[in-house]
């Protein structure tokens, strides 16, 4: 830890000053860190990591087993509440680190917000063998060394290319993914780019018989995500993006939809801290910033869903550390442009393959479903359609997510987004 923070500064993990006593007198709720409080006379809410009670043995037994990192919250030693962050970097120990305690800080802002509302039960508890040898450096030191192997392994796999994804499309009548839960079917047509850039991100958009390809552009020579439209010609396929929407910082998961006879774009602006509703002034070329939905907020892949006269956003927001793809919140308004009020139980979950929205809802046999990012092994690695059980001001429930299965329609590994208007399905993955 000592060594990385030269490089990347200091982590969560590090030790942090002793809390002055402060008597507050009598708690409704201990959140006891230490694992050690005892005799407070009130209910005492505590962590663990990968089974074990304290963070570095929690860390060691996930090096050791191989498996993907689970945190656990007890009240009064039952289980109520369990989170799975994403790792998005395993390589480097201190970035670990702290994607795991972002995950704990959001575990404990969600277990204190359900125990007050009065919605904590008891979930199930799988425990965790007990290692004979649970020696940190005993398991880091080898995983480090395959993790370094694989590193470089990927950077010759992409060449000149930091990172690469791309997107495909088909024409199909009848059934698609969302109703097969299956890449099946007719195969898919890749957008083809020029090698200074990727397209991702796809939302497809049928204004007057003619449907409008809205992709994020990302050219490598800026480094900076734009929005893209291109137009489904006459012979079925989709001619080359053009940039509509360019601001000084990203832009992506651009979803574009229709509400009282205009048309609108919330596009994901995370890294500004900003959710802003886009209007289309010119469709699909020009568009104007209408109103700021969200400011001083890291939200991500913001999806727009109205249900019984109110709007709802649901998305993933980064809480300064941490990943931002695990960890869903919800927003609601009672028209389109605000206010929007954070849901009471934010944040909703802490799940690496059940929160970060992978394209918009979808009216299946009579649910709405959301398609939702799979990102347990690597980011984009997969997608899973999640029914909507509840939403509304005292709860939000959804289902296990379903995963898509593989098949020949892609013979990519796996999808991130999905979408469709009409007979137009849209695709894209980790190229």
């Amino acid at each position: 830890m000592a060594i990385e923070s030269r490089r990347f500064g200091r982590s969560l993990a590090g030790r942090s000053e002793p809390l002055p006593p402060i008597d507050r007198g009598p708690p409704d709720l201990v959140i006891d860190l230490t694992a050690s409080a005892t005799g407070q006379g009130a209910p005492v809410l505590r962590l663990e990591f990968c089974g074990r009670t304290s963070f570095p043995a929690g860390v060691a037994a996930m090096l050791a087993s191989g498996q993907l990192p689970e945190l656990g919250a007890r009240l009064d030693g039952v289980v109520v509440a369990q989170a799975t962050p994403m790792l998005a970097d395993r390589l480097w120990l201190s970035r670990s680190c702290n994607d795991l305690l972002a995950g704990a800080m959001s575990l404990i802002m969600q277990t204190v917000a359900r125990f007050f509302a009065g919605k904590l039960v008891p979930v199930s508890d799988n425990p965790v063998p007990i290692l004979k040898n649970d020696s940190f450096v005993r398991h880091y030191v080898p995983f480090f060394g395959r993790a370094l192997i694989d590193r470089a392994v990927q950077k010759i796999r992409r060449g000149r290319r930091p990172f690469y994804w791309q997107v495909a499309y088909r024409v199909i009548d009848g059934p698609g993914i969302a109703e097969t839960g299956q890449l099946d079917g007719k195969p898919f047509t890749v957008l083809p780019d020029d090698g200074q850039r990727f397209y991702a991100d796809p939302f497809v958009f049928e204004v007057d018989r003619r449907h409008h390809l809205f992709v994020e552009e990302f050219p490598y020579a800026t480094s900076r995500g734009v929005i893209s439209v291109a137009e489904l010609g006459d012979d079925g396929t989709f001619g080359v993006p053009r940039v509509v929407l360019e601001e000084a910082h990203h832009l992506s998961y651009p979803q574009v939809f229709a509400h009282d006879g205009e048309i609108f774009m919330i596009p994901e602006s995370g890294s500004a801290r900003e959710l802003v509703l886009y209007r289309a002034a010119q469709f699909p070329d020009r568009w104007v910033r209408d109103t700021v939905l969200m400011a001083d907020r890291d939200f991500n892949d913001a999806t727009l869903l109205e249900s019984d006269g109110r709007f709802w956003l649901v998305g993933t927001e980064r809480f300064g550390y941490g990943s931002a793809s695990d960890t869903m919140a919800v927003y609601c308004a009672p028209s389109l442009r605000g206010p929007w009020v954070a849901h009471p139980l934010n944040p909703i979950a802490v799940d690496h393959s059940a929160t970060r929205p992978g394209g918009a809802f979808i009216h299946h046999d009579d649910a709405l479903v959301l398609p939702v990012q799979n990102g347990s092994r690597a980011y984009g690695g997969g997608l899973g359609l999640m029914r909507l059980e509840r939403l509304d001001a005292s709860d939000v429930r959804f289902a296990s997510p379903r995963p898509i299965g593989a098949g020949p329609a892609w013979a990519r590994t796996g999808i991130h987004t999905l979408n469709r208007a009409g007979n137009v399905e849209v695709v894209d993955s980790a190229g």
